[in-house]
């Protein structure tokens, strides 16, 4: 399973929801990386993406976007193939 990387906050509802989907999905571990906590992380992260909204999540080198783009890629049942190997 590639890696899943993703920008959070402590009191997202949408960070939450993407984590508890991935889960869903087989993801055993998540690096987060707390905007909240390090600014220059979320500096980082909108740098990177062009958004500056939590959470951004990345599977690999694959930038998915936020809760709903991961939603609607799972839907379009995406997710299970870009998180594999």
């Amino acid at each position: 399973m590639k890696p899943v990387r993703m920008y959070t906050t402590q009191v997202c509802p949408y960070c939450l929801r993407a984590k508890a989907l991935l889960k869903q999905r087989g993801v055993e571990a998540i690096e987060e990386i707390r905007v909240d906590m390090n600014p220059a992380e979320r500096d980082r992260m909108i740098e990177a993406t062009g958004r500056r909204t939590v959470p951004q999540i990345y599977i690999g080198d694959t930038h998915v976007g936020g809760f709903d783009d991961l939603a609607a890629l799972d839907q379009r049942g995406g997710l299970v193939p870009l998180l594999a190997d």
